[in-house]
């Protein structure tokens, strides 16, 4: 945890209150606004069953890694962290992939946000004609790899710059001061989602035939519509999984043992009822052919058709955009928190560069964030986020498996290990079988959706290797730091999963694989 700094040793804080990250959580519900318009374009009717049941599947898995960070209360950077524990007797290779699969799914809603931000302000202000509009230089043409994905420079990049350097600039001076911003902008971000959803359905004005036919888009649920809503919940998981970023925060809490059960429950309960709600109404209100409109599915026109809900004329609606552009800029922050974490612990244990470690002052992971930040500054150049959003998720699915497999590895090895949280066992089962469920997601999407982007992140998955033996037999010699090397002797020594993993690993290949050929 430590890092020195001109002499002096800097560390990450505890200075967090379950209420703290409860707040800074509290950005995960704005993620329906990236793809609440993409995935009723790619599903149809049924795409708001897909975010329920989407989110529920979240948060049961969230206590499986409620119980595996409670084994680890020094360390912070997520589930990812304390799942690799349990795999690194197993193999020092597969441990890093779990966190750096969690980081590559998490840094990205950096850019998708200020993006979407910038996107909302330009086109508040300027007509779809103008030159501000217009303007764009090409760096780079990837429709060798994507069909029409460019990278770009434009307005909507230079103003997302501006954005994502000042939400930089925020938390540079620390998490506890971070966190009090974010319940302000939470306050100020919950607000508009919760009347653009509470209104409509007091005022009636969510119709149910517009969920009719509630078939998917071929019109049946037959084998063939039964894949596209399988793969809508491959899209539904990058959102909807996403407050077990409560667990990143465990080195930083007060009283870990405690509040990081409780900062996952209200958080995910908070999640069910924003993911449950606003899609329905979304989709009620307006219908499913306003839903697929161009700049719904782009993002670009969710908040004002929100903000519209309302009918409460210009005034009203501005003030919404402008509330909703509040909750993504949280979601922004929460996800730079988190990932950046994510990178520190990792660099820490010896899976990533040991740069990462540095840590300024006010205990922000300085240059952990200033990577997150140049990664997603040209990510901001890309012209189609749903391309990153596709490939991105396909890590997080990846590292979700990894971890709740972590779960019962931990329960084998360290069975008498203090856990200030124990989850039931059958639901650490449970969320077993949930975890092959995900993979089946993503076999299903890379036949329905793109196999071209899920192979993308699957190649961006395997990047770690390079990376990781850059600082396991060139930066540290082949020797672990203290911490990661004294579990990886504790755990040797246990191994009592015996085979086990290693079965998992390949009926987890064969799920993707079987599923894949399935729906092709």
């Amino acid at each position: 945890m430590e890092s020195t700094i001109h002499g002096h040793v800097n560390t990450l804080k505890r200075s967090l209150s379950w209420i703290d990250v409860f707040f800074i959580a509290s950005g995960v519900p704005a993620l329906v606004l990236f793809s609440v318009g993409a995935l009723a374009d790619q599903v149809g009717t049924p795409a708001c069953l897909i975010w329920a049941l989407s989110v529920t599947m979240g948060f049961f898995q969230a206590f499986t890694y409620a119980e595996i960070s409670g084994l680890f209360t020094n360390k912070s950077g997520g589930a990812s962290v304390y799942g690799s524990i349990g795999w690194l007797p197993y193999s020092k290779f597969i441990a890093p992939l779990s966190v750096w699969c969690n980081w590559i799914a998490w840094t990205p809603i950096l850019a998708i946000g200020t993006g979407l931000m910038a996107g909302y302000l330009l086109t508040s202000i300027f007509p779809a004609d103008s030159a501000v509009m217009t303007w764009q230089y090409t760096i780079a043409d990837l429709s060798w790899a994507i069909d029409g994905l460019t990278l770009r420079l434009n307005s909507t990049f230079f103003l997302g710059a501006f954005i994502l350097i000042s939400i930089f600039t925020a938390q540079y001076f620390g998490i506890s001061k971070a966190a009090k911003i974010t319940m302000i902008l939470s306050m100020a971000g919950l607000l508009p989602l919760l009347l653009c959803s509470v209104g409509p359905l007091l005022a009636g004005d969510v119709d149910m035939a517009n969920f009719q036919p509630f078939v998917p888009l071929n019109g049946a649920w037959d084998f063939e519509g039964l894949g596209i809503f399988l793969s809508g919940m491959y899209v539904a998981a990058w959102s909807t999984y996403a407050f077990e970023t409560c667990v990143c925060y465990t080195s930083e809490f007060k009283h870990p043992k405690t509040d990081v059960i409780k900062s996952l429950v209200f958080s995910g309960l908070l999640c069910i009822l924003m993911f449950s709600i606003v899609p329905f109404v979304f989709e009620g209100s307006l219908g499913l052919d306003a839903l697929r409109a161009p700049e719904i599915v782009s993002g670009s026109g969710v908040a004002r058709a929100l903000g519209g809900l309302l009918h409460g004329g210009s005034t009203l609606t501005n003030f919404i955009v402008v509330m909703l552009l509040l909750s993504i800029a949280l979601a922004v922050m929460t996800s730079m928190a988190g990932s950046s974490r994510t990178l520190y612990q990792a660099s820490v244990d010896g899976w990533l560069p040991r740069y990462l470690t540095k840590v300024n002052k006010h205990g922000s992971p300085i240059y952990a964030m200033l990577t997150d930040l140049s990664f997603n500054l040209i990510l901001l150049m890309m012209s189609d986020y749903m391309v990153v959003l596709l490939a991105s998720n396909c890590g997080y699915i990846l590292f979700n498996w990894l971890n709740l497999q972590s779960g019962w590895i931990h329960r084998i090895d360290r069975a008498d290990a203090l856990r200030p949280f124990r989850a039931p066992t059958v639901l650490l089962g449970f969320n077993v079988l949930l975890s092959f469920c995900n993979l089946a997601f993503l076999g299903v999407a890379a036949a329905k959706i793109s196999t071209t982007n899920i192979v993308i992140g699957l190649i961006i998955c395997a990047m770690i290797l390079p990376v990781f033996c850059f600082r396991h037999y060139i930066q540290d010699k082949g020797v672990f730091p203290a911490s990661t090397l004294e579990a990886e002797e504790n755990g040797a020594a246990l191994k009592k999963c015996g085979m086990l993993p290693y079965f998992a690993i390949l009926c987890g290949v064969c799920t993707v694989l079987g599923f894949y050929h399935l729906f092709s």
